[in-house]
Formats: C-alpha cells, structure tokens, sequence
C-alpha cells in the first residue's frame, strides 16, 4: 500500500468501529471519489469539529450558546431528563414524546475508569435545580452498571430537595422473545410490570 492511502488508513482506523479493514475500503474509496466531494467532506469534517460547543446550560452539543432547546420557553415545563452524552439527547428526541428540558452528564460514575462524581456534570446539575423551576428530574442513563450507580447517586443528592426523581422503565424490547431475554433484563420488565 502506497504511504499517503496506508496514512489515510491509518487515520480511519482511529475512529470508534472502524477496523482496519473497513477503514481500507473508506480510504480507497475516497480516493475514487472527485476531488470536489473529498474537499467537501474534508471542509464538513473540520467545520464540524470547529463550529461545535457545549451549550453552558445543558452540555449538549451547539453551535449557539445557550442551544435553541434551552431557549425554547415550550420546553421550560418543569422536567429535566438527565443523559450520558449528547447521543442520548438525540435518541430522546427522535421519540418526539419528550418536551422538557436536558441536563448531559459528559459520562457516568465508573471507579473502575477511574471516573468519579466530580468527573462529570452533577454540581452543574444542582446548580440547575436549585432555581425551584425543576419539579421533575427524568433519570434516563443506561441500565448499565454505571448508568445504575450514577441514577441511584443522582437520585441520594436530588431526593432531599424535594424535587421528584423518576428513572426510564427497563425492560424487554418490542419485537423481543423471552427465550433470548437475558436474566436481568426479564428481572428488570417483571419488576417493573403495570396493571391493564
């Protein structure tokens, strides 16, 4: 492989999912590509990087400060739904059910990782609440065994202020067969079952 495609490839294969091999494909076929789309995806690529910021109020991604969610005055209806990272306010927002306002934690509690408390966005968040306009906080991180710790220490810290502190029902996926279930998860959707 000649050196300016095998540093192409590289590259590629520094991005999360992408082997080696996939990362060959996508190098040749840039190079197959017109000159004009690889300058555009090379201009979108860096834009990208250069034009996004953290929104000061939530920690989602923006490229104004604060975010137009932060500003919709719609929004501003009393619920904070509490996320990992910018992605997962993406997946809410496809669901177009959820209207109130986020708060994005930049990570979870993970002494294994070496993350701590204070290695994420809590005191922000308690800043947050302390105005009295939250009266709900919507705990949604992954049902992970980080995503639990870090819910459970949000919910000991929120709890006291008399603020109501909710957590996303877990459980088994529509489409799902309980036989291919996993133990904690049917635990999860069994604990978590609702009257009809």
């Amino acid at each position: 492989m000649i050196e300016p495609i095998a540093r192409m490839v590289n590259q590629l294969s520094k991005l999360p999912g992408v082997g080696q091999k996939t990362a060959q494909r996508l190098a040749y076929y840039i190079i197959s590509l017109p000159e004009e789309q690889v300058r555009e995806l090379a201009v979108a690529i860096f834009n990208g990087k250069k034009q996004v910021r953290f929104c000061s109020v939530c920690g989602n991604y923006a490229t104004e400060d604060p975010c137009p969610m932060c500003r919709d005055e719609d929004r501003k209806n009393g619920q904070l739904c509490v996320v990992k990272d910018p992605r997962d306010v993406a997946a809410m927002e496809r669901m177009r059910d959820y209207t109130g306002q986020y708060h994005v934690l930049h990570g979870v509690i993970s002494p294994m990782q070496g993350v701590g408390p204070d290695d994420i966005r809590i005191r922000e968040l308690l800043a947050r609440l302390s105005d009295g306009s939250i009266n709900e906080v919507i705990l949604a991180t992954n049902p992970d065994v980080e995503g639990e710790a870090t819910a459970a220490y949000i919910a000991r810290l929120i709890k006291p202020m008399g603020i109501r502190v909710t957590r996303i029902a877990h459980g088994i996926p529509v489409g799902a067969d309980l036989e291919y279930t996993d133990e904690v998860t049917l635990s999860r959707a069994f604990s978590g079952r609702s009257e009809l």
